[in-house]
């Protein structure tokens, strides 16, 4: 496969992640939490870098960019898995503060809303805690981001 079609690939990933999270969302009232907004977030920025990457001459680049973007989807993952679903209160933290900054909520509730604190958002799907599941949908689109990096 070449580089643009592994990134129309990450792309197409990435939105099924999100709309896997939208459909547990609204058929299956997960609401989500200040965490789960951020991951979200994460996986619309390496969606909007991948078509770009793809569509231009800065495959690269791209994969680039979503190597990182993928290693701080698995650290929100993690950290909201051993830190933030202890906490019963998500206020005032890094995602809270970037959800804030960004006005998400504002600009497109559908998608960015919080509706749960983090404790309330500690579901597991097929016995794996949710955020796991984003964890390995972030180390794929990593591993193929980095294949498309270091192609000849």
């Amino acid at each position: 496969m070449t580089a643009r079609g592994w990134l129309f690939a990450i792309t197409a990933a990435c939105v099924a992640g999100v709309a896997a999270a939208l459909l547990a969302q609204y058929r299956f009232d997960m609401r989500p939490c200040p965490w789960c907004i951020v991951q979200r977030l994460i996986y619309v920025v390496i969606a909007v870098v991948c078509i770009v990457g793809a569509l231009g001459r800065w495959q690269r680049p791209a994969a680039l960019l979503t190597v990182l973007l993928a290693g701080l989807g698995i650290a929100s993952a993690v950290w909201q898995h051993l830190v933030a679903a202890k906490q019963f209160s998500c206020d005032l933290t890094a995602a809270d503060r970037v959800i804030t900054a960004l006005r998400l909520e504002a600009i497109a509730p559908w998608l960015f809303q919080v509706t749960a604190s983090c404790a309330e958002a500690a579901v597991s799907l097929a016995g794996v805690p949710f955020e796991y599941w984003s964890l390995a949908l972030y180390a794929l689109v990593g591993a193929a981001a980095l294949r498309v990096a270091l192609r000849p």
